[in-house]
């Protein structure tokens, strides 16, 4: 069976001992034999209200595999984390490779910024052509008015 679950740890505990306590917490699991699918760390956000007077949390999402028991070794232990504001464990139905919506909506950015090179790149290539081909089209321009004096001349001569 897989489980989901989200804990949100204390805004002055720092990035690096929140992953510190996140290996723990998986060292835990893998104790008594569950295994972990899927870690996230949502990084520092908002909270919806504020808890203990704190109005921002690291926020956690460690995906589980395995028995109930592996599940209340993990639970048990948060509960005696000090550091761990709350948590939420829920029953998966199904379990998706997909990123979170949280690390999805991260990424679009990212994504986004890239494509938005690709264009931007693409479009200054696009003026680079149109520019050499006017530069081009001048050139020709010049070369024929200069041969028609040329010629002209000749004629006159």
């Amino acid at each position: 069976m897989y489980y989901e679950t989200i804990f949100i740890v204390n805004p002055d505990v720092s990035q690096e001992n929140t992953e510190e306590l996140t290996n723990a917490l998986v060292e835990r699991v893998e104790k008594a034999a569950g295994r972990i699918v899927k870690r996230e760390y949502w990084g520092s956000r908002p909270l919806a209200y504020s808890i203990a007077k704190r109005k921002r949390g690291h926020y956690v999402l460690l995906v589980t595999d395995g028995e109930p028991a592996a599940i209340q070794a993990l639970e048990a232990a948060i509960r005696l984390e000090e550091r761990i504001m709350r948590f939420l464990t829920t029953r998966l139905t199904e379990l998706s490779d997909a990123p979170s919506p949280l690390m999805r909506r991260k990424s679009a950015p990212a994504e986004e910024a890239a494509s938005t090179d690709e264009a931007a790149a693409e479009e200054k290539t696009e003026k680079t052509k149109a520019e050499t081909k006017t530069e081009e089209s001048v050139e020709a321009k010049v070369e024929e008015k200069t041969e028609a004096a040329a010629s002209s001349e000749e004629a006159s001569a």
